[in-house]
């Protein structure tokens, strides 16, 4: 059995001659938080749809739990464990908290959804404002809603996508709280993508740096900021 719960192996995704993602390789393994950063246009994002299915490789591959999908669809590949969420929120803004919830654990085959619902409800704390509609939630209550949706059918690996964007200081440290407590008791591996340095640096176990669709840092999160290219290139007095 592998020791990772997801590997990405030379990973490269080419538009003509526009090399968006080359020769990226990363991994996860159970439990682990990732983040990975680096400037707008890097191809973070690029490389989450690479790793979930909705962006065809130039070349590389894909293993989830040692085994290879790359040739499977996002939805092939979300039913065997991987999930993710988006830069812009998934909700249905008419619809109450629970029933959103309830109904994409039903999508996802879970024979007991309501109870799989209650649970994912009590984890991220919205079990109080499980009859509220949506559209009336705070932005964070939306965002944890939003992670609630990702997290129905126990996925074994989350792929967040700026999931703190345009959180409050606060909000933003409430749900990293959240995510941090979500991998150990679920057993959850998370690559997280996000601009919040203070987030990256203070809630993963490891950090990748992306510059220009490649990989120029990668490791425990003090190396990677005490890194002189990365400095230079991206953390600059953040560091």
């Amino acid at each position: 059995m592998s020791d990772f719960v997801l590997q990405a192996e030379d990973v490269a995704i080419h538009y003509g001659g526009v090399k968006a993602v080359d020769g990226v390789s990363l991994t996860l393994r159970r439990g682990q938080i990732r983040g990975l950063i680096g400037p707008n246009g890097a191809g973070k994002s690029t490389v989450i749809d690479a790793i979930t299915g909705r962006r065809r490789l130039t070349r590389g591959k894909v293993c989830l739990n040692g085994q290879d999908v790359t040739a499977l669809g996002p939805t092939q590949r979300r039913m065997s464990g991987l999930s993710r969420s988006f830069q812009r929120t998934s909700i249905f803004g008419q619809m109450p908290v629970r029933r959103q919830v309830e109904l994409a654990s039903h999508k996802m085959g879970v024979v007991d959804s309501d109870a799989d619902a209650d649970a994912v409800l009590g984890e991220l704390g919205l079990l109080p404002l499980a009859a509220v509609t949506a559209q009336d939630l705070g932005y964070g209550e939306q965002r944890r809603l939003d992670l609630a949706l990702a997290l129905v059918g126990r996925p074994n690996v989350l792929l967040l996508d700026e999931p703190m964007a345009g959180l409050s200081v606060k909000e933003s440290l409430d749900l990293a709280k959240h995510l941090k407590a979500l991998t150990m008791r679920r057993e959850v591996s998370v690559l997280l993508v996000e601009h919040d340095m203070d987030v990256v640096f203070g809630i993963s176990d490891a950090v990748t740096v992306f510059e220009l669709g490649r990989v120029i840092a990668d490791g425990e999160p003090a190396a990677v900021r005490a890194n002189p290219r990365v400095r230079d290139a991206y953390l600059g007095s953040a560091a």
